[in-house]
């Protein structure tokens, strides 16, 4: 982006071709270099339809801009830390207000996962890439999945912590923060820190608006990318360090509900056509960016926390979520 000029590095993490045309994949870096600092990482647009995600991730990355003409306190941050951006992963699926991509894939069902338990057509399926969920060919993941996870596996190599932030929306009158499991409704091993996390949001803004639990809890899939990297990460990451994989699925069925003719619109199902509307969405989960990324900055508060203190979250968790 111009805006944040020589403060930002820019890379072109591959390219996609699609009937003649040539689609970058870009991942945008703010911060320090260092391969230990904690990083939180923004991920938007997997769903060509749920184009709202890459439009407040953008917008994000503007008010980052304007801060840094002035906040010396956030410029301190980024010395010690790093903001990484892919907004739109899926840049074919965006451009033909699809889904799917190019192939007809659905990349969030496209990992070599699969779901345990109650399972449905959209939980994903290899039926056809005529029908929506489509998981793709079982021998090969498609190269924006595969783009996403050379990022994540990048940053996540030698931080300390690594927060991963994917963004979606469609599902349900509530925003949600999931963590995982996807797949399969297991607890999964940093399910302490998420709850003490999920405590310290709800102690510092004790009205905010989202509902914090695993996803198997709504619904289970196959083929989710973040159980797949979170799975790679338990078998070859140093554990000391920690990944905490979590999607916003913003709560788009408020807006139908408050304009239900949006629904025969081609977005109105996933993205707010109104302007009123889209730009309440554009501000609201700025809060929610900042606490993650001072908990990433902080994390003796909900990630360090002693053996003792992380047992009795690791319990109370289980009574809010599994029980």
């Amino acid at each position: 982006m111009a805006c944040l000029g020589e403060r930002a590095q820019v890379e072109i993490v591959d390219r996609i071709s699609y009937q003649g045309r040539d689609f970058p994949l870009y991942c945008i870096t703010l911060g320090s270099p260092r391969p230990d600092v904690p990083v939180i990482a923004f991920f938007g647009g997997v769903h060509g339809l749920e184009k709202i995600g890459s439009e407040v991730l953008l917008s994000y990355l503007q008010t980052i801009a304007q801060l840094l003409d002035w906040d010396e306190e956030f410029a301190a941050r980024l010395e010690k830390s790093r903001l990484v951006f892919m907004p739109i992963v899926n840049p074919v699926g965006v451009c033909r207000g699809t889904r799917c991509n190019g192939n007809g894939v659905d990349l969030m069902r496209n990992a070599p996962i699969e779901g345990v338990g109650n399972t449905k057509l959209y939980s994903g399926h290899r039926l056809s890439p005529r029908l929506p969920w489509y998981r793709g060919d079982q021998m090969h993941m498609e190269k924006e999945a595969l783009a996403l996870c050379r990022v994540v596996r990048q940053q996540l190599s030698r931080s300390s912590l690594t927060i991963a932030v994917d963004l979606h929306s469609g599902f349900g009158i509530h925003d949600r923060l999931w963590f995982p499991y996807a797949s399969r409704q297991k607890p999964f091993a940093s399910l302490a820190e998420a709850y003490a996390l999920k405590t310290l949001f709800d102690r510092c803004y004790p009205h905010h608006f989202y509902k914090i639990e695993p996803m198997s809890l709504e619904y289970v899939i196959s083929g989710d990318l973040w159980d797949y990297l979170y799975d790679e990460y338990l078998q070859q990451a140093n554990h000391q360090a920690l990944f905490m994989p979590l999607t916003l699925e913003m709560g788009s069925w408020l807006w139908l509900r408050k304009s239900p003719m949006h629904l025969f619109l081609r977005h109105g199902l996933f993205h707010p056509v109104l302007p009123h509307r889209q730009q309440r969405i554009m501000r609201r989960h700025l809060t929610l960016f900042d606490f993650l990324y001072r908990a990433a900055l902080n994390p003796q508060a909900w990630a360090q926390l002693p053996p003792e203190q992380r047992s009795n979250c690791e319990q109370q968790a289980l009574g809010l979520w599994y029980e």
